[in-house]
C-alpha cells in the first residue's frame, strides 16, 4: 500500500538514549512499550553500540540530532503524533525536536534531563572554560555506573571511557538546546532523581521553569534515591510504570479530542 494511503496510528513512542549509552540503558521501558501496540522506535545514536567506545572519537552532536531526526520520520509514517520519551543527552535531543518538528510532537518525557551536568568542567559551571584545553592533553576518560544499590548493577547502560572529543561535542549540545526552552509548548513529563552523580537535580527545576508549557500540562515525578540510570536501578519499576500511566493518558486524550 502507497504510504500516503497508510492509516496511521494516532500516537506513537520515539525513545532516546542517553550519552555513551547501550540500548540496554532503555531496554525495560521499551519492552514495556512494546505491550501497549502502538508504533515504537528505540534508534540507537551515532558511535553507540560498538564493540569499542573509539568510534565515538570522530562523531559529533549533530550526528546524534540526524538520527533522532531520521527516527522520529520513519516514525512518522505509522503514526500521526509522536510522544517523544529522552534520556539524559537524549532528553536534550528531544527538546530539539519538539522546537524543529512542532506539529509532529505531541508531548514529551524527560528523563533526567542533561541541562546542569554535576562536572565542573560542563557548560554553566566554574571550569567550563578549562575543557577545550583538557580536552587536547587527555584524550580519554573512564566512566562510572551511578547506580544507588549494587545489585543493580548487572544493567550494562553505557561504555566504560569515552573519548574526550566527544564528551566536548556533548557540551556543545548542552549549550545548543538550553537557549530552546522557551520555545518548548507541548506537554511535558520531567523525572528526576533527588541524588545522582551525574546531573544536578536543579536541571529539572530549570527546565519546568523556562519551558513555555502551560502549568497544568507540565509536571516532575521525583525519584528519591536512583542513580542517574533510573530504568536500570532501584526504582526502575516506578519510573517506567509513570511512563506508561502517562503514554496511556494521551492515548485516551487523542480518543476524546481526535
Amino acid at each position: 500500500m502507497d504510504e500516503q494511503y497508510q492509516v496511521r496510528s494516532p500516537l506513537g513512542v520515539l525513545v532516546i538514549h542517553g550519552f555513551t549509552a547501550t540500548l540496554d540503558s532503555v531496554k525495560l521501558l521499551s519492552l514495556s512499550l512494546q505491550k501497549l501496540g502502538i508504533p515504537l522506535s528505540v534508534p540507537l545514536l551515532a558511535g553507540h553500540g560498538a564493540s569499542s567506545p573509539e568510534v565515538l572519537r570522530v562523531v559529533k552532536w549533530e550526528q546524534w540530532m540526524a538520527d533522532a531526526e531520521d527516527a522520529l520520520q520513519k516514525l512518522s509514517l505509522e503514526a500521526e503524533q509522536i510522544i517523544v520519551i529522552g534520556h539524559s543527552m537524549g532528553a536534550l535531543l528531544s527538546l530539539n525536536l519538539a522546537v524543529r518538528y512542532r506539529e509532529k510532537i505531541d508531548s514529551l518525557v524527560l528523563a533526567t534531563p542533561a541541562i546542569k551536568l554535576v562536572s565542573v568542567l560542563a557548560p554553566g559551571r566554574p571550569l567550563h572554560f578549562a575543557a577545550p584545553l583538557l580536552g587536547r592533553i587527555i584524550r580519554n576518560w573512564e566512566l562510572k555506573s551511578d547506580f544507588a544499590e549494587a545489585e543493580c548493577k548487572t544493567c550494562t547502560p553505557h561504555y566504560s571511557w569515552v573519548p574526550t572529543d566527544a564528551i566536548i561535542s556533548f557540551f556543545d549540545l548542552i549549550k545548543k538546546s538550553t537557549p530552546l526552552l522557551g520555545r518548548i509548548t507541548v506537554p511535558v513529563l520531567i523525572i528526576h532523581n533527588r541524588k545522582e552523580n551525574t546531573v544536578r537535580p536543579e536541571s529539572a527545576l530549570i527546565l519546568y521553569n523556562r519551558i513555555a508549557t502551560p502549568p497544568s500540562e507540565k509536571s516532575i515525578l521525583w525519584l528519591e534515591r536512583s542513580g542517574h540510570q533510573i530504568f536500570c536501578d532501584c526504582e526502575k519499576e516506578k519510573a517506567v510504570q509513570s511512563i506508561l500511566e502517562y503514554v496511556i493518558s494521551r492515548i485516551e486524550q487523542k480518543k476524546v479530542h481526535g
